[in-house]
């Protein structure tokens, strides 16, 4: 039977020296999963989903001793994840060549080829669609589209305000509408 999480526990095992190396094993056990794929949605490609990952981890451990606990695990977890995945990304356009002011579209080439990816013509279609969207807007509608994340929660982890982040969401899905209904 899985343990139930309890982060004040977590927090508190964190906090002591000799537990923490062993509470942080929960936490990777506990969050591996819902990061996986939300940088899985960010970088596409699963292999470089799982470095970044691993990435993630590795700076959230070495600093786990400035992490105050303002925020919740997860939001300090989940910026992480998020400049971990910015940053693969910035390094993958430079490696390739790609403008900056691009969209990440370069991203989506290897997609029909991953062993891993299950979707359909659809599925793919969708993923090229949120590629082409800017930077903020792709990571606003993953957020919220796919994680089901509420928007509070979204404000806390990329310091954005709630309406901000809604029109992002907003125009994000008439950008993908309009896509598909081009395509039709």
């Amino acid at each position: 039977m899985a343990k139930q999480w309890d982060e004040t526990d977590v927090m508190e095992r964190l906090r002591d020296p000799a537990r923490c190396r062993d509470a942080f094993g929960d936490v990777i056990t506990h969050y591996s999963q819902p990061l996986y794929w939300h940088i899985r949605k960010m970088v596409i490609d699963h292999d470089d989903a799982n470095d970044v990952l691993q990435n993630t981890f590795l700076k959230a451990w070495t600093n786990i001793e400035y992490f105050r606990g303002d925020a919740k695990l997860s939001t300090w977890l989940y910026k992480i994840a998020i400049n971990e995945s910015l940053t693969f990304i910035e390094k993958e356009r430079r490696r390739l060549n790609v403008p900056l002011d691009g969209d990440d579209s370069f991203l989506i080439n290897n997609l029909p080829a991953d062993e891993w990816f299950d979707g359909d013509e659809l599925r793919l279609e969708l993923q090229k669609a949120i590629n082409a969207l800017p930077e903020k807007q792709r990571l606003v509608f993953n957020m919220r589209y796919f994680d089901e994340m509420k928007y509070e929660e979204m404000s806390e982890i990329l310091g954005t305000s709630v309406g901000a982040l809604k029109a992002s969401y907003h125009h994000a899905v008439k950008k993908i509408e309009q896509i598909f209904s081009e395509r039709d």
